[in-house]
Order: structure tokens, then C-alpha cells, then sequence
């Protein structure tokens, strides 16, 4: 549901809201936030809040500590796992300096301007999100432990799969606040889960992402677990992906899947250190249908693209080397950006590769072009593209290679 800035004032009025959480996230998507008192919300839309930034990732230091955060009503939103008398609600900021200019390591804002850039072209996108997770065993002391709540398989069921009441209590959390899931089910590793959304607008789409990693870590918590999001928490077991399914509308109605799988496979390698941001997410690529090779295919798990079987509205790409970690407003206007080149330059798009490259000998391997092995490669890619150079603030990329 969307809101007005007075329709948000009316409704802390008339649900009894006593604190409203002002959120937003650092460059690598950490969710941050502050809250403040209802009689300080006029203020809040007005002028913003101000925050001392030098503590927060990227967001400078004590010479330049000053930035402000104003609320987006649009994303007021209840949080149902806090009093219902002295109600808790949400809201999303966009981060301004002092003089209103906007930060430009506000990631929120980098995804609005990609968004606004692809309608000027007459294009409208769409994201839907698959994010894995783990739930793990905490020790008497609460600190999370490496034992797998359950030891169950891919969408096993009860008895074995433990995690069938945390993840219904997830997705009837996300109901009351607003947000669709559309499947959940255990995943492959003990202990592992997926919830999967319904498409919406990229904005929408990313923060809803954001929303998901709060719920499930506080509703696991809840239930004396902790949720790892991490792209690889267990050596010998199946890593967390990020799927990320991308359909595209344009003015004209014409068909542009194929620009769209080529404008992805022609900039993956460039914007991985965004997709994949940590040490740990380049141990999960090439097992556990987590890919290596800049491929596609329909169906086929195998690949770095695939076209999943589906008609009409519902035909999408899948991007699968994104894991958790990523910031999801980064990946997603990177996205928009690499697709809107390829439908724009009209790239060709390679022929498909229906074959299981798991299995496939080394000769065959061979013809096809790697993402970057590691974090070190991932970040020599995005230094050297004119590609991030054009759509990234050179501050993010600093931080992000430099860290």
C-alpha cells in the first residue's frame, strides 16, 4: 500500500505508533537504522534527520560526518513482531548532505536513477527474489554454532524438515506487513531454506529484500536459531545463492529476451565484486548448481542464465551467481543498466549451452569464458570496465576494492 506523507501521520496517530525506525543501509547493503519519536515526524518529511555518518561504511568521516535521512512514505510498514500498544512502524530514507544535494553513496538513490534512466528509454522492469538461507543451532550463551537445525534434503517435509514453522511464520510475518511470498521449501544443505517472492518494480522488488533478511533473522531468533545468510557458511555443503529473475516491458511490446540474456553475459564479469562482495562468495561458484561459466540455457540449472519454463507475463531470466551478501540496490540497478545496453547496442546473444556443465570434459569447458575465480579478480574487472566506471560513484568502487 502506498501513502502520503499526511496519510503516514494519520495512521501513527490512529494505530498508536510510539516509535518510527528512519532505515536505510550502508554501500554493502547492511540494513542501518534510527528511530525516532512520533512528534518528530513532521520534522522528519520537512527537513530530514541528521545522523552522524563516520561510524557507517562508506559514508565518510569525521570531517564530513553530517548527512541527512527523509523518509519515503511509501514504504511505511508495520513491524509485526513488535508491541500492538506502543506500535513499531518502518520507513526507508533517502540520504542527502546538508545542503540537499543527494549522498552519492546512497545506494537507494543509484537504483531510483537507474530505474527513472530505463523509463526515459520506454522500458519497465521487473524483479523477483530467491534468497537461501541457514538456520543454525545457538550454544547456551545464544552465539551461534555450525549445527544445522535439521538435517533434512531438498523439499523434504516434516518431520525431518524443522524449518516448516519458522519459514510459515516467516511468510505470514511478510503477509501482515504487506509483502507476497509466493513459495518457500527446504533447500538442499541441512538446515537450508528458500522463500521465493512475487515480481514487483526493481525499488519495490529491493527493498522487500531487505525487509526478508530482517524478518527471517528476527523471527529465527525468536525461535532460539540464527539465520547465515552467508554465500557459503558450511565447507562441504550447498552455498546460498541469490537467484535474481528479471523480466522486462517495453512501450512497444516488443520481445527482448534475447538482448536482455545478452547485455547480462556481456557485463557479469564486470559487476561480480558487486554481485558476489565477499571472500567467502567465490568458494561457492562451480558445485551445488552454483555456476562458473558465462552461460545460458533454458531450464538448465547448470548455467549462469537460464529461461525457466513459463508463458506469457510469467517468461523471466534467472541470474544465479548473485549470492545474499550483495547489496540488492546495486545489483539491481547494475542490471537494469548491463540489459538496457544490450537491447539498446543490440548484442548477439551466443547460442544456448543445453548440457550439463558439471559433467562436461575439459575440452569442452575450455570454450567457455569464466566469471572471476576470486574476490582479487572480481575487483581487477570492475576497476578496468568503463561499464562500472559509468554507473558506479568512484567512492562505492573504492570501498568496495580497497576495504
Amino acid at each position: 500500500m502506498k501513502y502520503s506523507k499526511e496519510e503516514v501521520m494519520q495512521y501513527v496517530r490512529e494505530e498508536d505508533v510510539k516509535f518510527i525506525r528512519l532505515a536505510f543501509c550502508d554501500v554493502f547493503g547492511k540494513q542501518k537504522n534510527i528511530s525516532i519519536m512520533p512528534e518528530e515526524l513532521p520534522r522528519a518529511f520537512e527537513c530530514g534527520i541528521a545522523i552522524d555518518a563516520s561510524a557507517i561504511a562508506g559514508f565518510g568521516d569525521e570531517n564530513h560526518s553530517d548527512l541527512f535521512l527523509h523518509p519515503d512514505a511509501d514504504t511505511l510498514m508495520p513491524l509485526p513482531w513488535r508491541p500492538e500498544h506502543g506500535r513499531v512502524v518502518r520507513m526507508f530514507c533517502n540520504i542527502t548532505h546538508p545542503d540537499g544535494k543527494t549522498f552519492e553513496c546512497d545506494t537507494r538513490s543509484i537504483l531510483k536513477k537507474a530505474i527513472q534512466d530505463s523509463q526515459n528509454a520506454g522500458l519497465q522492469f521487473f524483479f523477483g527474489a530467491e534468497q537461501e538461507f541457514y538456520l543454525f543451532t545457538l550454544d547456551d550463551n545464544g552465539t551461534p554454532t555450525q549445527e544445522p537445525y535439521d538435517s533434512a534434503g531438498y523439499m523434504d517435509i516434516a518431520p525431518e524438515d524443522r524449518g516448516e514453522n519458522i519459514r510459515r511464520e516467516v511468510c505470514l510475518t511478510l503477509e501482515q506487513m504487506g509483502i507476497q511470498p509466493e513459495s518457500s521449501h527446504h533447500e538442499e544443505g541441512p538446515g537450508q531454506n528458500e522463500i521465493d517472492f512475487r515480481y514487483s518494480d526493481p525499488l519495490t522488488a529491493a527493498d522487500n529484500a531487505m525487509t526478508f533478511q530482517t524478518v527471517v533473522k528476527t523471527i529465527a531468533r525468536r525461535n532460539g536459531l540464527f539465520a547465515d545468510f552467508s554465500p557459503k557458511p558450511l565447507e562441504d555443503k550447498p552455498g546460498n545463492g541469490f537467484h535474481i529473475n528479471i523480466s522486462v516491458k517495453s512501450s512497444d511490446n516488443t520481445d527482448y529476451m534475447d538482448y536482455i540474456i545478452a547485455g547480462i553475459l556481456d557485463k557479469v564479469s564486470d559487476m561480480t565484486v558487486f554481485l558476489n562482495p565477499t571472500e567467502n562468495s567465490y568458494q561457492r561458484f562451480g558445485s551445488n548448481k552454483a555456476p562458473r561459466y558465462i552461460s545460458w540455457s533454458s531450464e538448465n540449472r547448470s548455467q549462469l542464465v537460464r529461461v525457466p519454463a513459463a508463458v506469457g507475463k510469467y517468461q523471466r531470466a534467472e541470474l544465479r551467481s548473485p549470492d545474499p551478501s550483495a547489496n540488492t540496490y546495486l545489483a539491481f540497478a547494475l542490471l537494469i543498466y548491463a540489459i538496457m545496453d544490450g537491447i539498446q547496442n543490440k548484442l548477439e546473444l551466443p547460442g544456448p549451452a543445453d548440457m550439463n556443465l558439471y559433467k562436461a570434459d575439459a575440452d569442452t569447458l575450455a570454450k567457455f569464458e569464466q566469471l572471476p575465480g576470486d574476490f582479487k579478480s572480481a575487483c581487477a574487472a570492475a576497476i578496468n570496465s568503463n561499464f562500472i566506471k559509468e554507473h558506479i560513484p568512484d567512492a562505492i568502487l573504492d570501498i568496495y576494492c580497497n576495504k
